[in-house]
């Protein structure tokens, strides 16, 4: 460390003004100006702020979900099948992205799911498998049998697998 000390001083101290700070290693040095040279001097231990990520879980989601939408697009032939969760209900739709329109849709807000089940704290395995039969049963009818699985940037586990699963014991490909 001496040497590039060294190396610093001769090398940069026409450079540094006497303002300048320069990060070298877990201590931090200053330029000062002397009346003929410049040394670098270690300065006290300047207080070390850590900062906590800036990225909330929604925010690594939306991350994950468009990382996916660059390679599932959704066609006439292969509409998308989007799945989007939240604390209170879930919604899935069935996109063809090229003209930009919704082609069948189910949520758990749609009365026959809602009716059905009497859920509290939010949408279950067994509401989420009820949604999968739902679509799979309005896209068969629309005549779509193959779609491109859109997760949304959730894991493919608990609530969407199983939605997943049930549409494609109704019918679905994907």
């Amino acid at each position: 460390m001496l040497t590039s000390i060294s190396f610093l001083q001769s090398a940069s101290a026409s450079a540094l003004a006497s303002s300048q700070q320069l990060w070298m290693g877990p201590k931090l040095l200053t330029a000062a100006s002397s009346s003929s040279t410049q040394r670098l001097s270690p300065s006290p231990s300047p207080s070390l702020v850590i900062q906590a990520k800036a990225k909330t879980r929604r925010e690594d989601r939306t991350a994950r979900h468009i990382r996916i939408r660059k390679k599932v697009e959704g066609t006439t032939e292969r509409p998308r099948l989007c799945v989007f969760r939240s604390n209170k209900h879930l919604y899935v739709q069935v996109i063809d992205d090229t003209k930009m329109h919704t082609l069948a849709s189910a949520s758990t807000m749609q009365k026959p799911i809602s009716e059905e089940f009497d859920y509290s704290a939010g949408p279950t395995i067994d509401v989420a498998k009820k949604v999968g039969e739902v679509i799979a049963k309005s896209c068969l009818e629309k005549g779509i049998t193959k779609v491109a699985f859109d997760r949304g940037g959730y894991p493919y586990h608990g609530r969407v697998e199983a939605l997943a699963n049930a549409a494609r014991e109704n019918g679905l490909q994907f």
